[in-house]
């Protein structure tokens, strides 16, 4: 089956042409070579993708003949993703939402000043250490 194909079956991309679009920007690589979307895989092929700030790492355990349910995935491939890199993701979605909420809309002039104040402090420290 076509690397394109099979991650569409298994669900990490909504569409063949997403996959397509990834595999020309070269985010997609199949036991450690730059994958085209006409590669084909095969079972126990490892496959390495980069997808939404994350380097996912997956082993083919068989291929699907069409697209799955997403509680089938797991018939189809084995996820060997380390789970730092999903806390590291959800540590940074956090310090994101800690800064600003969304909808919040632009910073006023006192957040102005203590965003340059903070600023101003960093670069003090860096000073003094040196």
């Amino acid at each position: 089956m076509r690397i394109d194909k099979y991650l569409w079956c298994v669900r990490y991309y909504k569409t063949r042409n997403m996959v397509t679009e990834a595999c020309k920007k070269n985010h997609i690589t199949v036991n450690g070579l730059v994958a085209k979307p006409s590669k084909e895989v095969f079972p126990t092929d490892k496959i390495t993708f980069r997808k939404d700030q994350i380097t996912q790492i997956i082993t083919v355990l068989d291929i699907p003949d069409n697209r799955v349910g997403a509680k089938l995935v797991d018939i189809y491939r084995k996820n060997e993703t380390p789970a730092e890199v999903y806390a590291h993701l959800e540590l940074l979605k956090l310090s994101k939402e800690h800064y600003r909420k969304n909808g919040t809309g632009r910073p006023t002039k006192k957040d102005r000043r203590d965003i340059d104040e903070f600023g101003n402090e960093i670069k003090t420290d860096t000073e003094e250490t040196e």
